[in-house]
């Protein structure tokens, strides 16, 4: 499928959206609807987040449904299970031309054909992915690759970069760090 995507584009609007955000989860909320509304031929964008971010009721090793884009989804995905949980585990980013050729993939919503897993990190660590799907067939190209890596390096500068991971992040959801820190 050919790139139709401007990526420098929608990198500078996801960088200006994100400006000036007070709330985390908002981070997550908008970047999941830019990427959806900016990008052609998807059926699904969001996170996963993992108990580093959530705090006690997920586990560092399993993923729990963060803000998204689409239908509804699986709440829960271990590491090492479909492409979310291989993306956590391997901390890479997984592309997918045909989901049903993938080993153990999970099929949350049947009509997706393509998929793209991003990790999300926070201080170092492997804190959430960024999931992207389509219905068609070989729809991410290393350009989107690219692209969807750049935009999750845009997203993390606006994760608080330091916190207790036996509380979770949910404990800083509603601030800014870099208001916080006096960054703005």
């Amino acid at each position: 499928m050919a790139n139709r995507t401007d990526w420098a584009l929608v990198e500078s609007q996801l960088a200006a959206l994100l400006e000036g955000t007070d709330v985390w989860v908002s981070v997550l909320a908008n970047a999941s609807a830019h990427l959806m509304e900016s990008l052609d031929d998807l059926n699904w964008v969001g996170f996963y987040l993992t108990g580093r971010v959530l705090g006690q009721r997920v586990g560092e090793d399993e993923l729990a449904l963060g803000p998204f884009q689409g239908r509804v989804a699986c709440e829960r995905i271990a590491s090492g299970r479909g492409v979310c949980g291989n993306a956590l585990a391997q901390d890479e980013t997984i592309r997918v031309d045909d989901v049903h050729k993938f080993a153990g993939h999970i099929a949350c919503d049947s009509a997706s054909r393509a998929e793209i897993v991003v990790p999300l990190h926070v201080g170092g660590h492997v804190v959430g992915v960024l999931d992207v799907d389509s219905p068609h067939l070989e729809r991410f190209d290393a350009a989107d690759q690219a692209g969807l890596e750049a935009c999750v390096r845009i997203i993390e500068r606006f994760l608080p970069q330091d916190h207790d991971p036996a509380v979770g992040l949910w404990s800083v959801l509603t601030t800014n760090p870099q208001r916080d820190r006096g960054q703005n």
